[in-house]
């Protein structure tokens, strides 16, 4: 069973860090893509960074710069590291999996942590 356990959110000023961790275990975590999505009161749920299980990495344009996703396949872990904080990047960040197979995705999500950019 895929289990992912976000942690490591909460509250910060503007301009401050945060980094964001997700454990995972229940399946081979090197072959499966992974991603933090984000999703702000009222709005939908959108890409923030997402590494693939080849090795490439993609980021919104709005964190472009400031935030750098990390996997570490030997710990089963992916981390999101959050400099130059806005508030405009609060919003409760979720641990995404996804596995593709023949054309075909499944994804799995963490419960969500809470990240709040505020003075």
């Amino acid at each position: 069973q895929v289990q992912l356990v976000e942690s490591g959110g909460g509250l910060v000023q503007p301009g401050g860090s945060l980094r964001l961790s997700c454990a995972a275990s229940g399946y081979m975590f090197s072959i499966y893509d992974m991603a933090w999505y984000r999703q702000a009161p009222g709005k939908q749920r959108e890409l923030v960074a997402a590494f693939t299980s080849g090795g490439m990495s993609n980021y919104a344009d709005s964190v472009k710069g400031r935030f750098t996703i990390s996997r570490d396949n030997a710990k089963n872990t992916v981390n999101l590291q959050m400099n130059s904080l806005k508030p405009e990047d609060t919003a409760v960040y979720y641990c995404n999996a996804r596995y593709t197979s023949w054309g075909r995705s499944r994804d799995y999500w963490g419960q969500g942590t809470q990240v709040t950019v505020s003075s």
